[in-house]
């Protein structure tokens, strides 16, 4: 059994090893299941589907309603629908029809009473069956059989009976069906059966208030003297006679104004010379002669004057008989202005007569309207009497008409009729057989699975652990690299293992185990340490086997050119135990704590970090040193500096380095969201972001611990603390708490003998 509960090949070997508790029992169900089909009785299934749909054409639909589109049926018209077929009144119908009364699927009443029954009705606590009608004996196995239902979402209903006798099934599901549009089309025939006896009892009324109505209205009109004119507009006399009076007059008054104007401009033209150039003056037969004189007078006088002086008695007779025209065609011109000036004189006498006229019909007619307002508010009256007349008259003959059996058509038409089926819908023998048995086999293997489970420690040790705490060491190598002279050959690996060397042992820490309250306990050991002495074999399986050693370049003399910081770290067993821990996507983020000992945490970070680049892009992330002048993770996450200044190559394209920035931590520990995004930013960019952080042994760090870890995939504490110090404890508990995946204790030395409660052996699968 592994940390967590049983691992998947341990599930395996399990079920290989109880395959017979398995196999029992999921035989047994497949046999009890096949002797259920063969012996249960076999029951038949027959559908068949209506449509919801309105039949009503233009011709069998009322006048009114004809121009209009029928409403459509939607899903709670649907389930009414469904209801209807359920109703109890078909379901009698149905029974009386099929013959289910005595049938002993239907009927409990065909073999009797049983014994139990009788003596219940005895002691008054049941109801004497025989009481009942028979069709309500039936009605309750009826419905057992009866599902209807809509067809998804669509508007068509499906009626499916169930019986033991497949013709029965298909007759009664056809025979609902027919039942329900008989009693769709006598709805439609009863609502118009009311709806004639309705009109016709109330259309004789009708028509004697109608015939009263426009009785009155004539009698009114003849009284008030408001007889119409006839026509188009039917207007009262008097009030045309009104219109004609004003029409009149306004055509006096046009003409007397166009006199007036006439005789004073021939006047003014008159006194200025001007008078035959008014077209009635020049229009005049009498002036046009006297002017076709005076013409033929000046054109003798003008011959004349070239031999007789204006002396002379010739030249005087002429001009004597010249001044007689012009005094002629004057009296001529006056005439026609006085003539013009009667006609405005005539004209202004019309209109004053014609005023006085108008006014004492306007006396009439204003007296008729208040008369006119009693009329039409009768006349409204009986309009609309008469129109409600027609109106009851057009339905009840619609409605006489479509009181026929066949007149009015049932809104549903069955689509698919039932037919007998052949095979039974129950049992399902295959199906029913597979999942019994099945379920049987998966229920076999939960509780072999369940029993081991319960035997075994409890899942979940890492999480909700009691308070008393100490972290158990699983003893990892990280082997320091050391350099070797050029002369000699490499050693192989197995005499490597056994040569005299100082042991350097690197411990992994997992969660804390828990202390039991009681009762004698002896240690279980997880993995057996690696020494440098051959050791006996370990009672569990040891742990992976190491890498060898990281082949040495090229020696050169110790003193001359000593190994560097960066290289003195075999990681490997380390770096596969991080590349196994699960990620939420992205990088890799891993954070080393140093404890402020005399572990080398520059040292073990730079091997760490030239170790995750072997693997993909590494980035490193350097808080265990002061704030500097370049920008770091403190500005990127104060928004003051962007990661192209940030980032610095640190060795080889592979391996890069942000440091810790010109803000103080407490930038970080207050970041929240900030924080997170960048290193998700980092990590979508990297393949592993490994933060540094300096002395964890500190209480004032914690917060920053606590902060960063809630971002981290794993975080590793690297200390040569025993493992029961308290700071060691309380560094671990910091991390756990904030939510990282896996927390490591990593230490360059071989861990010491803790005592432990010891904790009783258990065999598990």
């Amino acid at each position: 059994m592994s940390e967590d509960g049983l691992s998947l090949g341990d599930v395996g070997r399990l079920l290989r090893r109880r395959w017979p508790v398995i196999l029992l029992p999921t035989l047994a169900a497949f046999g009890l299941s096949v002797a259920f089909v063969q012996v249960v009785t076999p029951r038949y299934t027959a559908e068949s589907k209506i449509l919801l749909e309105s039949r009503d054409s233009a011709l069998t639909r009322l006048q009114q309603d004809r121009g209009e589109l029928p409403l459509p049926i939607d899903e709670q018209a649907v389930a009414s629908q469904v209801q209807v077929v359920m109703s109890r009144d078909l379901a009698r119908e149905a029974i009386k029809r099929l013959g289910l009364v005595g049938n002993p699927e239907f009927d409990p009443l065909v073999q009797g009473v049983g014994g139990l029954q009788q003596v219940l009705v005895m002691l008054g606590l049941a109801q004497n069956p025989l009481d009942r009608e028979p069709v309500d004996r039936v009605l309750e196995k009826y419905y057992e059989r009866l599902l209807v239902y809509p067809a998804g979402k669509s508007r068509i209903l499906t009626v499916e009976f169930r019986s033991k006798d497949p013709e029965l099934a298909a007759k009664a599901a056809n025979l609902i069906s027919d039942l329900y549009l008989s009693s769709l089309a006598a709805a439609k025939v009863d609502t118009a059966r009311y709806a004639s006896t309705w009109l016709g009892s109330n259309i004789e009324g009708l028509r004697s208030r109608v015939s009263e109505a426009e009785a009155k209205v004539e009698a009114f009109r003849a009284r008030n003297g408001l007889i119409g004119s006839g026509g188009t507009t039917n207007q009262p006399l008097a009030a045309q006679q009104l219109a004609e009076l004003s029409t009149q007059l306004t055509q006096a008054r046009a003409a007397q104004a166009d006199a007036g104007a006439k005789a004073k401009l021939i006047r003014e033209m008159l006194r200025d010379g001007r008078g035959f150039e008014i077209p009635d003056v020049a229009n005049n037969e009498l002036i046009r002669r006297l002017v076709e004189q005076r013409i033929g007078l000046r054109a003798q006088l003008a011959l004349e004057a070239r031999t007789l002086l204006p002396q002379h008695p010739r030249m005087k007779e002429l001009s004597a008989q010249l001044e007689g025209l012009e005094t002629q065609i004057r009296a001529a011109a006056d005439r026609a202005v006085r003539t013009l000036e009667n006609d405005a004189r005539i004209a202004g006498s019309r209109v004053e007569s014609l005023q006085a006229a108008v006014d004492a019909q306007r006396t009439i007619v204003a007296k008729a309207n208040g008369d006119e307002v009693e009329l039409r508010a009768l006349e409204r009256e009986a309009k609309a009497q008469r129109e409600q007349l027609e109106s009851y008259l057009g339905r009840f003959r619609e409605a006489a008409a479509r009181d026929a059996a066949s007149a009015a058509p049932a809104d549903a038409r069955v689509v698919s009729r039932a037919v007998v089926p052949d095979l039974p819908s129950f049992p399902k023998k295959l199906p029913i057989v597979l999942f019994a048995t099945v379920i049987a086999f998966l229920f076999a293997i939960g509780a072999v699975v369940a029993k081991a489970l319960l035997a075994g420690d409890p899942p979940g040790r890492g999480r909700g652990r009691p308070p008393v705490r100490r972290p158990e060491i699983e003893p990892v190598m990280i082997a320091p690299v050391v350099p070797e002279p050029a002369a000699p050959p490499p050693l192989p690996a197995a005499a490597s293992a056994t040569a005299p060397a100082e042991p350097a042992v690197a411990a992994v820490a997992a969660a804390p185990a828990p202390l039991p309250a009681a009762g004698p306990i002896h240690p279980e050991p997880a993995v057996a340490p690696v020494h440098s002495e051959p050791v006996s074999p370990a009672p569990v399986s040891p742990a992976p086997a190491l890498t060898g050693p990281v082949p040495a370049e090229p020696a050169l003399p110790v003193a001359a050119d000593p190994v560097p910081a960066a290289s003195r770290y075999d990681l490997d067993v380390l770096v596969a135990r991080l590349d196994a821990v699960e990620t939420a996507g992205g990088g890799r983020r891993v954070m080393l704590i140093g404890t402020g000992d005399a572990t080398d945490l520059d040292g073990l970070a730079r091997s760490l970090g030239r170790a995750a680049a072997l693997h993909g892009r590494a980035l490193m992330v350097r808080l265990d040193g002061p704030q500097g002048s370049h920008p770091g993770l403190t500005d990127l996450v104060a928004g003051n500096a962007d990661f192209t200044i940030a980032i610095q190559a640190d060795a080889g394209r592979r391996l890069n380095l942000i440091d810790r920035g010109r803000g103080a931590t407490a930038t970080l520990i207050a970041g929240g969201d900030a924080l997170g995004l960048t290193f998700d930013a980092l990590g979508e960019a990297y393949d592993w972001v490994i933060t540094c952080l300096g002395d964890g042994f500190d209480a004032g760090t914690w917060p920053l611990v606590g902060a960063l870890s809630a971002w981290m995939d794993a975080v590793v504490i690297a200390s040569n603390a025993e493992a029961d110090d308290p700071r060691l404890v309380g560094l671990f508990d910091t991390a756990e708490a904030a939510g990282v995946p896996e927390v490591i204790v990593a230490q360059d030395r071989a861990a010491a003998d803790v005592a432990m409660p010891s904790y009783p052996l258990r065999r598990t699968a």
